[in-house]
């Protein structure tokens, strides 16, 4: 059987996710949750970097545009947090964008717009 990548701290962002989802539910907009997300894992000592900008980079050269993750938790993975109906394809694409451009291997996209929250690891 293979390693899963970041285990265990997949396994605490992921925690401190549902945390938050059951203090404050679905229903509100994604800011709302990136501040309560920020709280929890401050509570939690868990490492992270709120709204990280990422360079595109074309043939050594730095584009003009470039991405903001949601969050870099613990240096290692892109958290992407979302309030849809569901966590569709654009979502899983957004997120490997996100891990291109970072040189990253994980991103997880939560979603908090559901009565149940749900997750998707993405891998690179």
């Amino acid at each position: 059987m293979a390693d899963i990548l970041f285990k265990q701290e997949s396994y605490k962002i992921v925690g401190a996710c549902f945390e938050v989802h059951k203090i404050l539910g679905h229903g509100f907009m994604e800011a709302v949750y990136k501040d309560a997300l920020e709280l929890e894992f401050i509570r939690l000592g868990i490492p992270f970097v709120r709204e990280k900008q990422f360079d595109i980079v074309y043939k050594e050269q730095k584009l003009k545009h470039y991405y903001i993750a949601d969050f870099v938790v613990y240096d290692t993975i892109i958290l992407e947090i979302k309030t849809g109906t569901y966590i569709g394809e654009p979502y899983i694409k957004q997120t490997l964008n996100y891990i291109k451009a970072s040189g990253l291997k994980l991103g997880i996209v939560i979603n908090f717009g559901t009565p149940s929250l749900e997750y998707h690891r993405v891998l690179f």
